[in-house]
C-alpha cells in the first residue's frame, strides 16, 4: 500500500517580494508547483498550474492580474506535459485536489477532464461569487469546466487509509485547503499558498494581500504544530526550498 510522491515544475512566476511578505522590497521569482500522488487505488494531483495559453497570451489569459505576475512558462511544462513524462494519462487522474481557485492552482484543471475535483465548499462557493470572484482575483474560466465536483468541508481523507487528506488552510482565500499525504517515510505536508515560504512560518510573516489575516494566521500555526509533529512541510513557492525538492521522474521521499 506504498504511495509515492511527485514534484512537478509547471512554469515559473515573478512578482514584487512584498507580494508574499508585507513591506519587504525586491523582486522574487517562484515556482508554480503540482503534484502527482500515486496512491494504489487512483493517482491524484495536487493543483494543476497554469493553463497553456499563459505561454503565448499571459493578458488574453489572467488579464489585470499581468500587471503584477510575469509567467515565465514554456513548452512542455504544462501539466498534461508533464503526467506525459511519467508516462501517466491525463485522462486516468481520479482526482484533482485543487489547494484554491487561483490562475496558477487551477489552470490545468481543463487537461484532466475525467477527474473529480475535490475542492472545499467554501472555496467553491466564493469562486462562483461575483463579490470574491473580484476580490480575490479569481478567473472563472480556470475551474468552471463541467467536472464532477466534490465540495468538502475541512479534513477529508480521499481513499478512508489516511494517506490522503485534506487540511483547510483558510485565510489566503476564504476556502483555501492544503493536503496531507503519508508516505512510507512519514507525512508530508502540501502547504501551497497557506505557507508561501519558509520565512512565512519561520517569522510569521503573512503576504501583503490576504483575504483574511486572522485565519491564514491561525493556518500557519496549525502548520507549525504539523511540523513538530514530525510532518515535512512543502512551501507553496518557495523557490529556494524548491531547489532541494527531488523532482520527478525521482519521488519526494
Amino acid at each position: 500500500m506504498s504511495v509515492k510522491l511527485y514534484a512537478m515544475t509547471c512554469g515559473w512566476l515573478s512578482s514584487d517580494l512584498d507580494m508574499m511578505l508585507a513591506g519587504k522590497v525586491g523582486k522574487i521569482h517562484f515556482p508554480v508547483p503540482a503534484y502527482l500522488i500515486d496512491h494504489p487505488r487512483g493517482l491524484v494531483l495536487f493543483d494543476t498550474g497554469l493553463h497553456p495559453q499563459c505561454q503565448h497570451d499571459v493578458r488574453g489569459r489572467i488579464g489585470f492580474l499581468a500587471d503584477f505576475f510575469q509567467v515565465h512558462f514554456r513548452t512542455g511544462e504544462d501539466i498534461r506535459s508533464r503526467l506525459e513524462a511519467l508516462d501517466v494519462d491525463a485522462d486516468k487522474i481520479r482526482y484533482v485536489v485543487n489547494s484554491h481557485l487561483h490562475f496558477d492552482h487551477t489552470g490545468g484543471n481543463v487537461m484532466v477532464p475525467n477527474a473529480k475535483i475535490i475542492i472545499q465548499k467554501r472555496e467553491w462557493e466564493a469562486g462562483h461569487t461575483p463579490e470574491f470572484i473580484k476580490e480575490n482575483g479569481y478567473i472563472l474560466k480556470d475551474y468552471d469546466h463541467g467536472h464532477l465536483i466534490q465540495k468538502v468541508n475541512g479534513e477529508h481523507d480521499l481513499f478512508g487509509d489516511g494517506r490522503i487528506v485534506t487540511i483547510p488552510t483558510f485565510g489566503h482565500t476564504p476556502g483555501h485547503q492544503s493536503l496531507k499525504v503519508r508516505l512510507d517515510s512519514g507525512d508530508v505536508v502540501l502547504s501551497a499558498d497557506a505557507c508561501y515560504l519558509k520565512e512565512t512560518l519561520t517569522n510569521l510573516h503573512l503576504p501583503r494581500l490576504v483575504h483574511n489575516r486572522g485565519e491564514m494566521l491561525n493556518s500557519i500555526l496549525l502548520l507549525r504544530k504539523l511540523q513538530r509533529a514530525g510532518a515535512k512541510i512543502i512551501y507553496g513557492h518557495d523557490p529556494a526550498f524548491w531547489a532541494t525538492l527531488p523532482q520527478a521522474p525521482e519521488c519526494v521521499v
